[in-house]
């Protein structure tokens, strides 16, 4: 194929015409099918004759002919590849094209040789790495600025273990010598060097574990030169990297060498040990001599910065950024200890704050978009950017000083206001900005800044900043600068996150004034969602005293905002209404007020009911209605929300399962907030028919997760309606509730996990007798699940029911099961084996506390059946197989009641949440001077070392962990007031050994012979105190 063909065809490509262009666009489709279109395309981008836009043009097609025909290497390959003569005759052109004359050629080219290498490097192309550092090497800055665009992807994703050492003896003394090239190569190229010096770092510090000798010797060799060179570098005058007004590419190399520096301190620490302080110095000294130029092209916005010389992106916060970053890992490293006394620490302090000023281009931003502004805003959502990473750099010094560099915001702040109050009286317009940015840095370390204030003040040492001056004297009149919103704003915000030190008084008058904000109709965006957000923490930070007396005003306030707010702002606008509604409890709540709030919060749902983030709140909030003890609050949500949400339930199609969902959750959310007298007449009646309905026909994981959620929250609270409701037929809820326990029983998804087992759990508790008639065909459905069952959580739902009834109705419930025939296997035998295998992995306080009572029954209880049933054991350890992967096929067997015992010695050792023996129980005697007392009478029959083994098994130091912390929080109430988790069971569990020692309970002494060693300690030890 003639290149003059695809010539022409690009040429029409390019025609303003729009019928020529589109037939040349299908031709070239039709014409990259064959291999000769890549090499037609690879020697028309090396013809010098042509023109550079065509060329351009050619050497695009390539990249995407690479891409699509080169192989099956790439996702978006389409068949056709070229013969390994083509390839090579290609591959050749493309490196040729990297020395071109054109740098825009030359960029190109290095990109399509990326993709080649990506592909084709080592096993196809071996000789492409020599390729590169012979151009590298070369004479001519054409060659050495393409082959560097290269390199710059290449060892970032193509260097093997085994290559990385050999190449980089090769590579480093090249990349040094262009570095220091100040003449010959450009800094772009240049800063590329550092670019892949840092990628080589990197890769070292990955095959330091294969290769420890080899990285050893190569960073003792390699890393100093480096470091000196960067030394060298950082020592020469910044502003000359931006005195140029045409291009700051010069700053370029300055980026890479802070990123660089960062890694080398996170992956060579001892490396950089001798060169640390001076990296700081010059770390400061550029924050300080580039804050004039930051200020002028960035603050102010008064100049335009040039950019670069390329098409890569050079600005100054790409400078200011890794700069912090670094100096902050140095810190947090413990490295800067000696740096950081009190000038270096003022000096940082400020620049700090100097920099973390807003830019003229945040201000024209967050006036407009108030989503952009919240984002910045939250901790979770900002963009990462100069203020962020100086806020960052802040908290790192403050852990490693807190009173230190408290004492440093005492003195810079009150630097900054007296400048700030000059700059304003010299008719500044920006005079605002320092101070704004001050409030902000010491705001975003509020909670350490009060930390530390606290732990100074214990000790006996004066707190070492005013926050209550500031917050009485200065930001007071800060609230008052209506022409400038973005302070006034910070002003709020800074008063809410000390809300904890301020008075009564003030706190009110803080409130007032954010709540006139919010009322106003002047107000702009920024001030108002500062007031929204002072607000948010203020309810979160101070006394419920201080805002009860506004808080149904704030309600009312934040209402309308509902309805006009989306994504980030109306995020903070629901998160706030929900703290607002924590405040007292929502006592203050009122019909009507409540009435609006509700219906409110619903119109958001509906536009936002697939978010799961905003759904989140939505439950809170509605759970904090709910729960309001106001008069007639209760009723008047379920009146408003409950009808609404059934009809979203009966009426959400399979495809927009979300909407069911989130309905069945907020009305779980309503449950969980009704009073304990229950869920007030005909509440269940309406939600029945949608909601058995839904769980009868959806596929959909968290619908049905939901809905069981939803059906245990309503056992627990009111399971009377559940009984007592019938459908046309007749059938009641309790029939509906088996139903749908069935059909998840039957389901392959176990995805249900431990809420299965919740409801039914809850169902067992609740419904009495009611559930007596089918409680064989629940258990016998259980059993037989559990033949199939595979996931921790699942099997816990099943068994754990069983152990309940165990503990409770041991002898029915025992006789059941032996008269149960699944698969040919009795029932007990399934229970019992699955039980043994998975009794370790139980969740949650309760159910683990409900398994251990559970098998102290089964162990009491003689029965022959349990007797005679052999169980896995431990897993057989024998020398041949001790590095060899063990399976529960290699484990012994054993008798139920040897299992029992390990499972209920495991739990008295274990410090975990069924039981440990308390210290008070097992005092040991110290050594008051009876030296004539034998080791083994000191330590109660063990020697020394045996005791302290003992005593590691059952707790550090024998400390009672058998307390209510260990309740997890996703225990509901109901269990935790379950009179199981009240048990004192280190008491029991030793009480229930030393019955069974005293009566030999079911062979006792037998069966403990058959424990190891460390567990008849155990056993022992507990029998004897």
């Amino acid at each position: 194929m003639a290149t003059a063909n695809v010539s022409q065809i690009l040429a029409d490509t390019l025609s303003a015409d729009a019928n020529t262009r589109i037939a040349a666009e299908l031709k070239l489709s039709e014409v990259l099918l064959h291999q000769e279109a890549g090499l037609a395309l690879a020697q028309l981008l090396l013809a010098q004759d042509v023109d550079i836009p065509l060329r351009q043009s050619a050497s695009i097609i390539l990249r995407k002919y690479v891409k699509e025909r080169w192989s099956p290497y790439f996702e978006s390959f389409k068949g056709n590849a070229p013969s390994v003569e083509v390839k090579s005759q290609i591959r050749h052109a493309v490196l040729q094209g990297l020395s071109d004359p054109n740098r825009k050629i030359r960029s190109l080219c290095a990109h399509t040789m990326s993709y080649i290498g990506n592909c084709d490097w080592p096993d196809e192309y071996p000789e492409l790495l020599n390729s590169l550092i012979a151009l590298i090497s070369s004479s001519s800055s054409d060659s050495v600025h393409g082959a560097m665009q290269v390199f710059t992807e290449f060892i970032k994703s193509d260097l093997t273990e085994d290559q990385i050492l050999p190449v980089l003896r090769q590579l480093l003394p090249v990349l040094l010598t262009i570095l220091g090239s100040t003449e010959q190569h450009t800094p772009l190229t240049r800063a590329r060097t550092v670019s892949v010096f840092r990628q080589c770092v990197t890769a070292l510090y990955m095959v330091k574990d294969q290769h420890p000798q080899a990285v050893k010797e190569a960073t003792a060799t390699i890393l100093p030169v480096w470091l000196e060179a960067f030394k060298v570098l950082l020592n020469l005058d910044p502003l000359k990297d931006v005195s140029n007004q045409d291009n700051w590419d010069g700053l370029a190399v300055r980026i890479q060498v802070f990123k660089t520096l960062d890694v080398i301190h996170t992956s060579f620490p001892r490396a950089m040990t001798s060169y640390v302080r001076g990296y700081l110095d010059a770390s400061l000294r550029h924050l300080q001599v580039m804050f004039e130029t930051y200020d002028i092209f960035y603050i102010s916005g008064t100049g335009s910065a040039p950019g670069s010389s390329e098409e890569e992106t050079v600005e100054l916060p790409h400078l200011i950024c890794p700069l912090f970053d670094f100096v902050s890992n140095v810190v947090r490293g413990g490295k800067a200890k000696d740096w950081l006394q009190a000038e270096n620490l003022n000096s940082s302090v400020s620049a700090i704050f100097n920099y973390s000023q807003m830019t003229a281009d945040d201000e024209e931003t967050w006036a407009a978009d108030a989503n952009a502004f919240v984002a910045h805003e939250e901790d979770d959502t900002q963009a990462y950017g100069v203020r962020v990473a100086g806020f960052e750099l802040l908290y790192t010094i403050l852990n490693r000083l807190p009173a230190q560099i408290c004492a440093t915001f005492q003195t810079v702040i009150h630097q900054v206001i007296s400048a700030s109050q000059r700059a304003r009286e010299n008719g500044s317009n920006a005079w605002w900005k320092p101070l704004e940015a001050s409030l902000a840095a010491i705001g975003s370390q509020a909670e350490d800044v009060l930390e530390c204030i606290e732990d100074e003040q214990d000790s006996g040492r004066a707190k070492p900043i005013d926050v209550e001056d500031l917050l009485a004297n200065v930001v007071p009149s800060v609230l008052n600068q209506s022409d400038f919103p973005f302070l006034q704003g910070r002003g709020f915000v800074f008063a809410s996150q000390f809300a904890k030190l301020l008075p009564l008084q003030m706190a009110g008058q803080y409130l007032e004034a954010a709540m006139h904000v919010i009322e106003s109709n002047s107000a702009g965006i920024p001030v108002k969602i500062s007031a929204v957000k002072a607000i948010h923490n203020f309810c979160q930070g101070a006394e419920d005293s201080a805002i009860t007396p506004f808080v149904s005003r704030i309600a009312q306030d934040l209402g309308p905002f509902l309805l006009v707010t989306t994504e980030d702002t109306l995020s903070l606008v629901l998160e706030t209404m929900s703290v607002v509604l924590d405040v007292d409890k929502g006592q203050w709540l009122t019909t009507d007020l409540s009435n609006s709030l509700v219906l409110a919060v619903l119109g958001v749902w509906a536009k936002n009911n697939k978010d799961p983030i905003f759904l989140s709140i939505f439950t809170d909030i509605f759970t904090s209605l709910a729960s309001s003890s106001g008069t007639g609050v209760y009723e008047t949500v379920v009146k408003q929300a409950l009808p609404t949400l059934c009809t979203a339930i009966a009426g959400a199609k399979p495809q927009e399962a979300w909407i069911a969902g989130s309905a069945i959750d907020l009305i779980s959310s309503l449950v969980r907030g009704a009073p304990e007298g229950g869920l007030g007449d005909g509440f269940f009646a309406l939600l029945a028919p949608s909601l058995f309905n839904c769980l009868s026909e959806a596929e959909d994981r968290d619908v049905l997760q939901n809905g069981m959620e939803c059906l245990a929250l309503i056992v627990r609270k009111d399971c009377r309606q559940i009984l007592e409701w019938r459908d046309p037929s007749g059938q009641s809820g309790l029939d509906h509730v088996l139903k749908v326990i069935a059909r998840l029983l039957q389901n392959d998804d176990e995805s249900g996990g431990l809420v299965i087992g919740d409801l039914i759990i809850h169902l067992l508790r609740r419904a009495g007798e009611a559930v007596l008639p089918v409680l064989p065909g629940l258990l016998q459905a259980m059993v037989s699940r559990m033949l199939s069952a595979k996931t921790a959580t699942f099997i816990q739902s099943l068994v754990i029911p069983f152990a309940f009834l165990i503990y409770n109705q041991p002898d029915t419930v025992l006789y059941l099961l032996e008269s149960t025939t699944t698969n040919g296997r009795n029932g007990l035998d399934i229970l019992i084996q699955t039980w043994c295998e998975n009794a370790e992995t139980f969740q949650g306080f309760w159910q683990s506390r409900i398994s251990t009572l559970a098998l102290t029954k089964l162990y009491a209880s003689g029965r022959p059946s349990l007797q005679s049933l052999m169980v896995k054991g431990d897993i057989i350890l024998k020398p041949e197989t001790k590095n060899v992967i063990m399976t529960r096929s290699r484990t012994k067997t054993m008798p139920f009641p040897v299992k029992a015992l390990k499972l209920l010695v495991h739990d008295l050792r274990s410090g975990g949440d069924s039981a440990t023996i308390p210290k008070a129980e097992f005092d040991v005697d110290s050594d008051d001077g009876d030296e004539e007392w034998t080791e083994e009478e000191q330590n109660q029959g063990f020697k020394r070392e045996e005791f302290a083994f003992l005593s590691e098994m059952l707790g550090p130091r024998g400390v009672n962990f058998d307390n209510d912390d260990l309740l997890e929080e996703t225990d509901d109430e109901d269990l935790r007031n379950d009179a199981i988790s009240q048990i004192d069971m280190q008491a029991h569990l030793v009480s229930f050994f030393k019955e069974c020692a005293s009566h030999n309970v079911n062979n006792f002494p037998s069966n403990v012979d058959q424990l190891s060693t460390e567990e008849i300690m155990v056993v022992r030890h507990a029998i004897d105190h």
